[in-house]
């Protein structure tokens, strides 16, 4: 059995089509993370992969936000899956149930925790000694604590709080527990590519949480213990650090430096290795000693500001006949209960639609969800078009709908509604174009004829008409330069056609020409000229400050490189210059 995570930065990122991307990473438990797809937007080709099943939960509150999906493969169809942490997004059968203690929140809190799409479980059959087991990969997208909004900080610390205690109440109910995803925080030093630059490394809140949630020995261990033996013991229990699940890449790799999982892209910081090790798949205790033979992360797969991390375990996995109702094939807009284009263009029995409503949906997919996803309680307002849901048997107002025939034969090809009719042409009523307005192929003709030719072609189109040719084409290359020169000659032509019988002076002409091309170069004037890093020599790049304060929208030059550690020559050096305004 083997069960990769990845946070990909938007499912529909993928440019070999999900399925290549899933193939690619050979496993038969995928859980991805940030696909940023919501209900509405989620088409069939991403929700229903052939050889795979999946479970998708979806922000409630914000389009293109957050979102986990989890995809399995026939031969790992789980028996159980339930989206969320709290059990609220959970009515229907097949759910894994087990919530744990949740007095410590407030029904708002809980709500809220779950409304952003950030948790999907999936429960499996394995295996394990010639017994039949159970486990539950919790697949999440833990938030991020914005320095810029404190109660992104608390938020964070209450999802932790959260998915602690569901993961240890389905450990306590006798099953398995993995629990994989992006966590959102680096646990140790050697998990950050410049500890030293954080002040307080170890007194960060969600350390502290990782420290409680995860089992193992001293920090200072790090430092000089060697790669263990595949043999290494791990206890059940630690009575002194006290938790219940381990790191299963640091359980086999406890000393491995620039191991990182997640880069800055803005930066380029990826390409001198300079991140930190956020992604993680941990395991219970005995299922890590007993079951995990390997764990790794997959820093040569690209596609994302993230890479894979996979595990291997020994014990085989034992396929539900039937996927839970949860699964993406049983949404209305993929089982054929929907509204659909067909609809439109065959003759549908009233009475057999109404029957066919009737007919009880996935408790996650009844209507009450239809309402949430469209105006989610206590969310905001939601960004992007909402595809409505309605019933196929709706009828507007004002029109009957005729039954006396029912064919299940389309009226008429789609494509004719696309086809252009023909009608009756009417002859146009404008005096057609003199071949001195057609545009005219300069390089045919002499110097001469040139001059004579295209002086009349302007004052034609820029005498007053309404319309310009249609095979007209004004082509600019966009520098300022050029928009400001065309612009000052169009302008200077047009003005000598205008006052043609007046015959104004050439330096009068000059000096009007003149004016426009420095008005027009105040105007479209370029960016400044790139300074030179003083440690380097290079060219440096441009940069407008994003962050909300009394520099928003300044621009400055940094050095060209990317960034990475002080002592790495090949990085970025730390040479920094304002742009004055007015260059």
């Amino acid at each position: 059995m083997k069960i990769v995570t990845w946070n990909i930065n938007g499912i529909r990122a993928f440019r070999g089509g999900i399925k290549n991307a899933l193939d690619s990473l050979d496993a038969d438990i995928i859980c991805v993370q940030e696909t940023k797809v919501t209900r509405d937007l989620l088409d069939e080709r991403t929700a229903i992969v052939d050889g795979y099943n999946s479970y998708f939960s979806y922000s409630r509150g914000r389009s293109g936000y957050s979102g986990v999906a989890t995809y399995c493969k026939d031969c790992a169809t789980p028996f159980a899956a339930e989206e969320g942490l709290t059990g609220l997004l959970t009515n229907h059968e097949g759910a894994v149930g087990c919530y744990g203690d949740h007095t410590e929140f407030s029904c708002e809190e809980l709500q809220l925790l779950d409304n952003e799409g950030r948790a999907v479980i999936t429960q499996h059959r394995i295996m394990c000694q010639d017994k039949v087991q159970t486990v539950a990969v919790i697949n999440v997208y833990c938030p991020r604590a914005d320095p810029e909004k404190p109660e992104r900080k608390q938020f964070k610390l209450q999802f932790y709080k959260l998915l602690q205690c569901r993961a240890e109440a389905v450990l306590k109910a006798g099953s398995h527990v993995i629990v994989l995803g992006d966590v959102n925080t680096s646990h140790r030093p050697i998990d950050h590519c410049d500890p030293s630059d954080i002040d307080d490394f170890g007194e960060n809140p969600g350390r502290k949480w990782l420290n409680g949630f995860l089992h193992g020995g001293k920090p200072e261990d790090d430092k000089n213990e060697e790669e263990p033996n595949e043999g290494s013991e791990i206890p059940a229990t630690d009575p002194i650090h006290g938790g219940k699940f381990v790191d299963t890449f640091r359980h086999f790799h406890p000393t491995r430096t620039n191991a990182f999982t997640c880069w800055s892209t803005l930066t380029g910081a990826r390409q001198t290795n300079y991140g930190t090790r956020i992604d993680y798949i941990f395991a219970d205790c005995q299922l890590a000693k007993d079951h995990f033979v390997a764990a790794d992360i997959m820093p040569e797969v690209e596609g994302s500001d993230h890479c894979p991390v996979w595990g291997q375990l020994s014990c085989p996995l034992l396929p539900s006949s039937k996927p839970p109702p949860l699964c993406t094939r049983y949404l209305p807009e993929f089982a054929g209960k929907q509204q659909k284009l067909s609809r439109f263009l065959v003759k549908v029995d009233q009475k057999s639609v109404q029957a066919e409503q009737r007919d009880a949906l996935p408790g996650s997919q009844d209507e009450e969800e239809r309402r949430e996803n469209l105006n989610p309680i206590g969310a905001g307002n939601v960004s992007g078009k909402k595809r409505v849901l309605t019933s196929d048997s709706v009828v507007p107002k004002g029109k009957k709908t005729k039954t006396e025939k029912t064919s299940s034969k389309p009226q008429g090809s789609l494509l004719s509604f696309f086809k252009p009719k023909l009608t009756n042409v009417v002859p146009p009523t404008e005096a057609p174009v003199r071949p001195s307005e057609k545009i005219l192929n300069l390089s045919e003709m002499t110097p001469t004829q040139n001059s004579q030719k295209a002086s009349t072609t302007i004052v034609n189109v820029s005498s007053g008409a309404d319309r310009v040719p249609r095979d007209a084409e004004l082509v600019f290359d966009g520098s300022p330069q050029m928009c400001a020169s065309t612009a000052t000659e169009t302008c200077d032509r047009q003005a000598k056609t205008k006052h043609s019988t007046t015959q104004p002076s050439v330096r009068h002409s000059n000096a009007n020409k003149g004016a426009s091309l420095v008005f027009w170069k105040s105007v479209l004037h370029g960016p400044p000229p790139a300074p030179s890093c003083k440690v380097h020599g290079e060219p440096c790049v441009l940069r407008t400050v994003k962050k909300e304060g009394p520099n928003m929208g300044k621009q400055f030059f940094v050095c060209a490189r990317p960034q990475g550690h002080a002592s790495n020559p090949e990085a970025r050096c730390n040479f920094f210059a304002w742009v004055e305004k007015g260059k």
